[in-house]
């Protein structure tokens, strides 16, 4: 998601190098021998920060201590007060991509750290950046409408992690996810339990797998409410961590949060086109 922020500012004036790609799930990814020599060659990293990146973070650090240009992009949504989410415990929740209002702002800690490193090309990232932040406008005015149509009582989304709390909170889903803001945690009994009882006392018509995360969790609940005599379907695969095939619709950010919001409207009663705002969704 990073690197499609970069590729659209950046436009022809810098050759972008994503590391974690599709199905790849951030949390657990351990950099590679040349994940590291991609970082120390690179002239400006760019990372999401709020500790989603786990296992590469003491690389990031050791790279950033050597001079080179490292940009968080979620630092200035952090320096902003109470956007972020935490668990209660003090834990970060790093999927802010999942708000597109939030995203935004990810575009302009992108835009100022290219200009800063490559001044001569400010106002050709500037110009690229407000191309693109109006395409995200519209995406959000798309996720509000679709999600804004399905009926109250059936706005819940239940997913295998809690990857979608930005999404609820900026388009009003109760979301409950049988693990936590990490893939890192276990779900137990007690959690998968509780679950199958809310759908069934809810009557909840649809729950979601995600791309990058195994879907075992999710079929068990399905089963489980299945047994107390409650039909739940799989809704549909969402992407979470990681976005669709690289140089598919579904491979960009925009493409990403279209397919999410179609497919969480279409599946719990709301109206949504197809094939997305963009007429350009394959599945």
């Amino acid at each position: 998601m990073i690197s499609d922020i970069v590729k659209n500012v950046a436009g022809d004036r810098a050759n972008v190098k994503g590391i974690i790609g599709e199905g790849v799930d951030p949390h657990l990814y351990k950099p590679t021998t040349a994940d590291i020599k991609a970082l120390q060659s690179a002239d400006v990293i760019f990372y999401n920060g709020l500790m989603l990146e786990g296992k590469m973070s003491d690389v990031l650090v050791r790279v950033a201590s050597s001079g080179k240009p490292v940009f968080a992009v979620t630092q200035q949504i952090l320096d902003q007060g109470d956007y972020v989410i935490t668990d209660g415990e003090d834990h970060y929740d790093p999927h802010v991509w999942m708000d597109v209002q939030g995203w935004i702002r990810a575009v302009d800690v992108v835009t100022e750290g290219l200009s800063r490193y490559d001044s001569d090309g400010a106002s050709t990232y500037a110009v690229n950046a407000t191309a693109y932040k109006a395409e995200l406008e519209k995406l959000d005015a798309y996720a509000k409408e679709a999600i804004g149509s399905i009926p109250e009582e059936r706005r819940v989304l239940v997913t295998a992690h809690d990857a979608f709390n930005y999404m609820a909170r900026a388009y009003g889903l109760d979301v409950r996810g049988i693990q936590g803001i990490s893939t890192d945690s276990e779900a137990g009994v007690k959690d998968i339990e509780d679950l199958v009882s809310f759908l069934v006392e809810r009557k909840i018509p649809a729950i979601f797998v995600e791309t990058s995360v195994s879907d075992k969790n999710i079929r068990a609940l399905a089963e489980g409410a299945a047994a107390q005599g409650h039909q739940v379907s799989i809704g549909g695969e969402l992407f979470s961590d990681a976005m669709g095939v690289a140089g598919s619709y579904e491979g960009t950010y925009i493409g990403m949060i279209d397919h999410n919001v179609t497919t969480i409207a279409r599946a719990l009663g709301g109206q949504a086109p197809e094939k997305g705002l963009n007429g350009k969704l394959s599945h």
